[in-house]
């Protein structure tokens, strides 16, 4: 059965991929954000995020004229997907860029719960490991990277999204409800993948997102399987794609590319360094887009 979803910052990147899978698999969205969304059979409410208020509000509207003019009154919200954020330093001062993904997270959260919605979804980030947007060079301190790596960010982004978890993790303990947290990696789109030559003649280009990336089509795949399992309470995920962005195998790669940084335990031959084998393991998550086969398409 599809469920009734409302997305936050369904506009952006990520959810223009995301949504229209949804869709597909049978799903009612409604977005809230900040500019429109051209997909058919989905409203977008422009709603400040960062008011409690609005949020609150949005979260009690219909899904459109459809429902509202049908008469039998608003349906249930199965779940909450909330990727809305500013999503790098240098959109806003620091100060800015953090409160307002700060405030609009635990708003969301909040009122989503104090609503009796039991699934969230949020969005994280792998910069909370401290690395992807760290002033100058910093490296990991071991592969691969799993969800039980020490966070230590040095920017104000990844510490936003620290927070974010944090919030996540006690609303989750406060209710019961399921609230999953997505460590995403460096987002690729499909014209992205004319970049890859690049960045496999140089490897520094892909240092800070260690060799990993995430296709917003595939993590429309993730959302969904977060959609449909239910009971884990709190958890966080690696949400990104199987493979090393390499030639070589990962073992190889990194001892000739990283040799200082040690590795705790065997990988798989082009497993990535960021690792999502909770994701495939917990979730059942199952890639459709491998960038050695999407380079050449």
């Amino acid at each position: 059965m599809g469920k009734r979803i409302v997305f936050t910052g369904g506009s952006g990147k990520i959810g223009r991929h995301v949504i229209p899978y949804l869709l597909k698999h049978g799903h009612q969205v409604l977005n809230l954000d900040l500019t429109p969304l051209d997909v058919p059979d989905v409203d977008t409410v422009i709603t400040n995020l960062a008011d409690a208020g609005e949020t609150y509000n949005a979260l009690t509207l219909h899904f459109g004229f459809k429902e509202y003019f049908g008469g039998k009154g608003r349906g249930p919200i199965d779940a909450v997907v909330h990727f809305a954020a500013l999503p790098r330093i240098f959109l806003r001062p620091d100060n800015a860029m953090f409160a307002a993904n700060v405030q609009s997270t635990y708003n969301v959260i909040e009122a989503a719960t104090k609503l009796g919605i039991r699934k969230i979804i949020t969005a994280s980030s792998e910069t909370v490991y401290g690395v992807c947007f760290a002033e100058g060079v910093r490296d990991f301190t071991s592969f691969p990277v799993e969800e039980d790596y020490d966070v230590d960010p040095t920017d104000s982004y990844g510490l936003s999204k620290v927070l974010g978890e944090k919030i996540a993790r006690s609303f989750a303990s406060r209710t019961g409800a399921d609230i999953y947290a997505l460590r995403i990696g460096g987002v690729v789109e499909p014209h992205d993948y004319a970049r890859f030559p690049e960045f496999l003649a140089d490897p520094s280009k892909r240092r800070r997102d260690a060799w990993t990336y995430m296709d917003a089509r595939d993590l429309g795949q993730i959302v969904d399987r977060c959609l449909e399992k239910d009971g884990l309470g709190f958890q966080i995920f690696n949400a990104v794609n199987d493979n090393i962005v390499a030639e070589l195998p990962t073992a190889e790669f990194l001892g000739k590319y990283v040799p200082n940084i040690p590795v705790t335990r065997a990988m798989d031959t082009f497993e990535g360094p960021i690792s999502n084998r909770k994701l495939r393991d917990v979730l059942g998550f199952r890639q459709e887009y491998d960038w050695r086969t999407q380079r050449s398409s």
